[in-house]
């Protein structure tokens, strides 16, 4: 890690830092570190869960759902405010963890979050994870649970006109390829997609230099392993389907409004400023945050930080917005 990459890093997101990185290691990942990490990551967000006060307000349900045609079930848990009314606008929320990690339990507090403030039903999914499962696996799972919510939408007390994807790095990049995928099959009518610090350029990998600093939470060496897995090829090359890195889409238009936020040290912050600078020149209203001294899913690792609250504030507005216009 450069001394200029530390030297940028906001204070109050550096001690958080270092803690995570004495559980999780430096950021730099590899196909043989998965199932501890999968055991280490459960086990990170039980004792943070155990820390924090219950957040009241939401009902939360279990559930499994038909999957892609000769696929599993998808599980899901929905979650809906107690008081709120009875048809509700609704967010598809898909989970990060560089396509190879993660699990419904791992955004618990960020989707009730959302359900309360953004005052909709949120839908979270556990999809299949790389490497045991190549794309589109994990994108079919979710458009599988988005075509489940738009056909039962009295069941859920949800108001079909306005459902919303959203997902944080590999969950932002499924969303960001989730909105390609709805709109060429026309099957539902997304009103909105929220791509948090997304993953959506497979062809990102080139490595650490002088000029290219390595970064923090998320280093270049872990991304070429994860789109390694999640493409079960070598990135970076020809024939990389738009619905699995959205970058590759030649074909921007008639996409949902869509809101990005990054954290100006993410290693995604080139191609997610890109990527909504061409959903912009392609008439999509795109709105962009760049946060200054902040590293990868940095709100969830220091979130009492100033910067963590602003952006959490902005996200919850921006949620709300959308789907209360």
């Amino acid at each position: 890690m450069s001394k200029d990459m530390m030297d940028r890093l906001d204070p109050e997101i550096a001690g958080p830092l270092g803690e995570f990185m004495k559980i999780m290691g430096d950021g730099n990942l590899n196909l043989e570190d998965l199932p501890v990490m999968r055991v280490e990551g459960v086990k990170m967000m039980a004792a943070l869960k155990a820390q924090l006060p219950a957040i009241e307000g939401v009902a939360t349900e279990d559930r499994t759902v038909p999957g892609p045609e000769g696929a599993p079930e998808v599980n899901i848990r929905i979650y809906r405010k107690t008081d709120g009314p009875a048809k509700q606008p609704a967010l598809l929320w898909i989970h990060g963890g560089g396509y190879m990690l993660g699990n419904i339990e791992q955004d618990d507090i960020t989707a009730k979050n959302i359900t309360l403030e953004g005052g909709c039903a949120t839908v979270s999914v556990e999809y299949r994870l790389a490497p045991e499962n190549h794309f589109p696996a994990a994108l079919e799972d979710c458009y599988a649970v988005l075509k489940w919510m738009a056909s039962h939408v009295d069941e859920l007390g949800i108001d079909k006109s306005r459902i919303a994807i959203g997902g944080a790095s590999a969950g932002g990049g499924l969303a960001a390829g989730l909105a390609l995928l709805a709109r060429d099959r026309a099957e539902v009518d997304v009103t909105f997609q929220f791509l948090i610090y997304p993953m959506i350029d497979d062809s990102n990998i080139a490595p650490a230099s002088d000029t290219r600093p390595d970064t923090l939470m998320w280093t270049r060496e872990s991304n070429l392993t994860g789109w390694r897995a999640y493409l079960g090829c070598e990135p970076g090359g020809k024939d990389i389907s738009q619905y699995a890195s959205a970058m590759r889409a030649t074909d921007l238009s008639g996409l949902p409004p869509a809101y990005i936020a990054v954290g100006e040290l993410d290693l995604f912050a080139e191609e997610d400023m890109t990527y909504a600078r061409r959903l912009i020149e392609s008439c999509v209203p795109t709105e962009l945050h760049v946060y200054p001294g902040a590293c990868h899913a940095f709100d969830g690792m220091a979130p009492e930080a100033y910067v963590s609250r602003q952006f959490t504030t902005d996200f919850q507005r921006a949620v709300k917005r959308a789907l209360h216009p």
